[in-house]
């Protein structure tokens, strides 16, 4: 596997990372959800890691990168479904992740973004992959 599927919904982003990222296929997913960001003028990124049960620092490293250079690009990150193990690792390797926020789950990831997009934004019907 060379990508990891982005999907497109509404003004988010959407990236369920059901693999071991090897550092390759973690740069590749940082560059082409950037690229997705721009092109599309995504609000904000959810990043669901629910499958994911090892995190090293590179992965942490990766995820905040994603995180900040979305920033820049005006969208909001929220990293859903952490496993209790993962954010355990995450504070012992001394990566807080800042600037990204989390929730349990998609849906209340999708709210949290939700919340965070202005008023005069309405849902755009058009969903796809990137």
């Amino acid at each position: 596997m060379d990508k990891i599927p982005i999907l497109k919904i509404g003004h988010f982003l959407m990236v369920a990372i059901q693999v071991d990222l090897y550092d390759r296929l973690a740069l590749n997913l940082e560059a082409d959800l950037i690229q997705a960001v721009s092109k599309y003028n995504a609000k904000g990124v959810l990043i669901d890691i629910s499958s994911v049960s090892i995190v090293d620092s590179f992965m942490g490293r990766i995820l905040g990168n994603i995180a900040n250079m979305s920033k820049i690009l005006d969208a909001e990150t929220v990293i859903v479904g952490m496993q209790p193990a993962v954010a355990i690792t995450l504070i012992e390797l001394g990566l807080p992740l800042k600037g990204i926020q989390s929730a349990l789950n998609v849906e209340k990831g999708m709210e949290l973004l939700q919340q965070k997009l202005p008023a005069e934004a309405p849902l755009e019907d058009d969903d796809s992959t990137f």
